[in-house]
């Protein structure tokens, strides 16, 4: 059983980023895999510490009530989150992104004086048992996209965060698939975005996805790693940049 922190978990991910072996697309790293509030609003938080295609980097996701994304990077959107998931969002490209840990399972997320986000981790049954099952699943096995699809149902049941999927296709055509190597789940969150607080954590009258990857009703925080297959090179015109070179 694992004993360790999610500050302490994170610290080693950050110290000893390891990728997995493969010659796809391939990054290592942590974050909250989504969130909703009872205002509408979602955030997922990526610090992805290892790529095999880039410099690490910090991606925060947002959709407004509305259904629109933005996603905020730290590095080139052709290197990080928006390489995948762009298609139909706007992408800024911000001068950082800070996680600073208050204690052992809480972190607050910044951007300049934009966003303010808490967050207050906490353990569960569930999540303890989905972090067992993890560390006793040969590495090899992570690779089969077979073993990947009996998983996504399995931890659907286990999570109760609505469906959830290990391997799918993003909105701009790859496939992600998912190795979750640590859970736990938000116990609270705080939220704010240009002056606008999230309220509570509530999930949404209905579950959402990005592309054909549910997003989780409740929240999650990950440890992890993730593999695409490389996308084939299309029109970018559903891609929205803005590039903010002031800090935010």
């Amino acid at each position: 059983m694992n004993t360790q922190t999610p500050r302490e978990v994170v610290a080693d991910v950050r110290a000893h980023p390891r990728l997995a072996d493969g010659d796809d697309e391939r990054f290592a790293g942590y974050g909250v895999m989504g969130l909703p509030f009872a205002s509408g609003h979602y955030l997922a938080l990526r610090d992805m510490v290892a790529s095999s295609i880039g410099p690490a980097y910090r991606s925060v996701w947002h959709r407004d009530p509305s259904g629109h994304w933005a996603l905020y990077t730290t590095t080139a959107p052709d290197r990080s989150c928006p390489r995948y998931f762009g298609a139909g969002a706007t992408t800024r490209h911000v001068p950082s992104i800070n996680v600073g840990w208050a204690d052992d399972r809480t972190f607050e997320v910044t951007m300049g004086e934009t966003l303010r986000w808490t967050v207050e981790l906490a353990s569960s049954p569930a999540t303890r048992l989905m972090t067992a099952l993890s560390g006793a699943t040969p590495t090899a096995a992570w690779r089969s996209r077979t073993i990947l699809h009996a998983i996504g149902p399995m931890a659907t049941v286990m999570l109760r965060a609505g469906r959830i999927r290990m391997c799918a296709r993003t909105p701009n055509g790859p496939q992600f698939r998912g190795t979750p190597l640590y859970v736990w789940r938000v116990g609270d969150s705080r939220a704010s975005l240009d002056g606008e607080t999230f309220g509570a954590p509530a999930p949404l009258d209905e579950q959402i996805s990005i592309g054909d990857i549910p997003l989780p009703q409740r929240g999650l925080f990950f440890v992890g790693r993730s593999a695409f297959d490389a996308p084939v090179p299309t029109d970018k015109s559903q891609q929205h940049l803005t590039d903010t070179g002031a800090p935010t």
